[in-house]
């Protein structure tokens, strides 16, 4: 059996196809720059802990020639709301006064945005997505990163780029291999995510509560669904 690495070139290698992964291949791609994303899981359908998107991101889009399609996908609009600091209930945010657009945050399931920049940015032929290739190490060449090593279905791979973007998430191996040291900002919090059903009282524009040591934010996922298992 030949265990020769495939090899591949580009411009630019990006690791990690989460939101700021895919983002920056589009732009890429659409600026004219020969670029690979790759992914290790098959496809996005999982759940993820950010199913929001900003208005800076949809101003983004809108700037792209995007918005119009993209807000056909299913979402919910949070455009205000309030929280309840001990018994009292004031308004938070009020996104009606932003110079933009889309004056409110799309609540849309993570893997919907991804699988929505992931085939616009096809379009390009500068544009590469590899899914279920799992980068295990850099390239290095003359003290500088000349690409990466990944594992995928079909064997071995060796992408060679000018340049290696990690955004390979919170455990990232593309960071730890260059020998970057994350700065820890100290910010001591715990996070529990958990979904619970709706009531039809239950207020739209309700974002959670504040106490002592305590946050509560509440989103209302409609029927935008969950992942499948």
């Amino acid at each position: 059996m030949d265990e020769t690495p495939q090899r591949i070139f580009c411009r630019c290698c990006i690791v990690g196809g989460g939101p700021a992964g895919m983002m920056l291949g589009f732009l890429l791609a659409h600026a004219g720059v020969d670029t690979i994303v790759f992914e290790k899981h098959a496809d996005f359908l999982r759940d993820f802990r950010g199913d929001t998107i900003h208005p800076s991101t949809l101003e983004a889009m809108h700037d792209l020639g995007l918005l119009e399609d993209f807000l056909k996908l299913p979402h919910q609009k949070l455009r205000q709301g309030e929280v309840k600091i001990g018994d009292v209930t004031i308004p938070f945010v009020d996104f009606s006064h932003l110079p933009v657009h889309a004056k409110f945050v799309a609540l849309m399931p993570q893997w919907d945005f991804l699988d929505f920049l992931a085939e616009r940015a096809k379009r390009s032929p500068c544009f590469r997505l590899l899914m279920s290739a799992e980068a295990d190490g850099l390239i290095e060449e003359e003290g500088s990163v000349a690409g990466v090593t990944a594992k995928t279905k079909d064997g071995r791979l060796t992408i060679r780029a000018d340049l290696t973007i990690g955004a390979d998430g919170r455990h990232s191996l593309v960071r730890r291999e260059a020998g970057f040291v994350p700065l820890d900002i100290g910010a001591p919090m715990d996070v529990l995510w958990f979904r619970l059903s709706r009531r039809t009282t239950d207020a739209d524009d309700f974002l959670g509560r504040v106490d002592a040591g305590q946050i509560l934010v509440v989103f209302n996922r409609a029927n935008i669904g969950s992942a499948p298992m």
